[in-house]
């Protein structure tokens, strides 16, 4: 029997350890018959180590999406592995200290433009270096929060989420003439290595378990990971500019 992604040639930003959603998409998309590369940052012999976690050990690429020199090469480093790509995978954010859990008023700009460009910007900034290796029937899908109301503590980052919500519809926009669909998966929080650097996230937790409908299991990843699958597959051809809420259900209650 063929996995949902056999065949499928995808890039997956964004893994840190193998607690991180995207180490949980790239093993479900290996599972499904997917050629996955990583990119990593910082300490890249790091997400090495976490790439050999992997049903089978991933290349790992490095990529500092503030850094012009790594987005201009991406597309020649990522051949050196495979030769096009079906897939693309945005798991990429960040804020300083003063965006998140501070007064939103005391920010800084240069702090807030650091959380724009990281968590915003840069979602364009990946789908332009890659996209010399996508073709027709190609799928970008990008990590999301649900940044339509406001929530404790999540501030400046909050903005961010609701610039890249805005920038997914206009990539659909743009790349929907060249086949290329371009998605978001809005998830309820995961325990994760960037969730813990959230003042306020064990709040969010215990909250998300007793409101969601069907449940919410804040240490299990796996739901997030095959819904950004899914996405990547060839099973939803003619959806683009989506969010698609993997959050048990929470985001229709107006909490």
């Amino acid at each position: 029997m063929t996995g949902l992604l056999e065949g499928k040639r995808l890039l997956v930003t964004g893994v840190i350890t193998d607690a991180s959603i995207a180490f949980h998409v790239a093993k479900v998309a290996q599972e499904q018959g997917a050629q996955v590369v990583l990119t990593g940052f910082g300490r890249l012999s790091l997400v090495e180590r976490i790439a050999k976690r992997l049903p089978q050990p991933a290349p790992v690429v490095e990529l500092d999406v503030q850094n012009q020199e790594h987005l201009d090469t991406l597309a020649d480093r990522v051949r050196e592995h495979v030769d096009g790509l079906d897939g693309v995978v945005h798991a990429i954010g960040y804020a300083p200290p003063s965006c998140l859990g501070a007064p939103f008023m005391d920010a800084p700009w240069e702090d807030v433009a650091t959380a724009m460009h990281v968590s915003a910007y840069s979602y364009k900034s990946l789908v332009q270096a890659t996209l010399p290796l996508l073709g027709r029937g190609a799928s970008v899908v990008g990590l999301d929060f649900d940044a339509r109301q406001a929530w404790p503590a999540y501030n400046w980052m909050g903005a961010a989420k609701a610039a890249f919500e805005s920038i997914n519809r206009y990539l659909a926009r743009d790349l929907g003439p060249q086949g290329i669909r371009v998605n978001l998966v809005s998830a309820g929080p995961v325990r994760t290595m960037a969730a813990k650097s959230i003042p306020g996230f064990a709040d969010l937790e215990a909250m998300w378990g007793e409101k969601a409908p069907l449940g919410w299991d804040v240490n299990d990843p796996t739901p997030v990971a095959q819904s950004v699958c899914g996405l990547l597959s060839d099973w939803f051809p003619a959806t683009t500019g989506s969010m698609v809420f993997v959050d048990g259900g929470v985001h229709f209650l107006g909490l």
